[in-house]
């Protein structure tokens, strides 16, 4: 990553804090719906780039099968440790097998 996109990233950072402290409470009531959201979109879009992006390609392997165990017993309601649980047990069948 050069300097440029960093002082650039940086810049707007700044200017959306500062946006936030000038305007104070008045879009509190507005935003606040998209506040308590924002967090599990932000966590999932991670978990998507992680499991199918490598640099710049679109990789499809273990890791994919894993996330749909995952998706799966989340629908389901299993508790997290068991969630995490299917997911690496699946994870790791495929790369065993493969």
């Amino acid at each position: 990553m050069s300097w440029a996109a960093i002082l650039t990233l940086s810049g707007g950072c700044y200017l959306a804090k500062l946006t936030g402290v000038m305007a104070g409470d008045r879009f509190a009531t507005v935003l606040a719906p998209v506040t308590t959201l924002l967090p599990a979109a932000l966590f999932s879009a991670i978990v998507v780039l992680m499991t199918v992006a490598d640099d710049s390609t679109l990789v499809i392997d273990a890791r994919l099968a894993g996330v749909a165990v995952a998706i799966v017993a989340v629908i389901r309601r299993a508790p997290f440790a068991v969630v995490v649980a299917l997911a690496m047990l699946a994870t790791a069948g495929i790369r065993l097998l493969s």
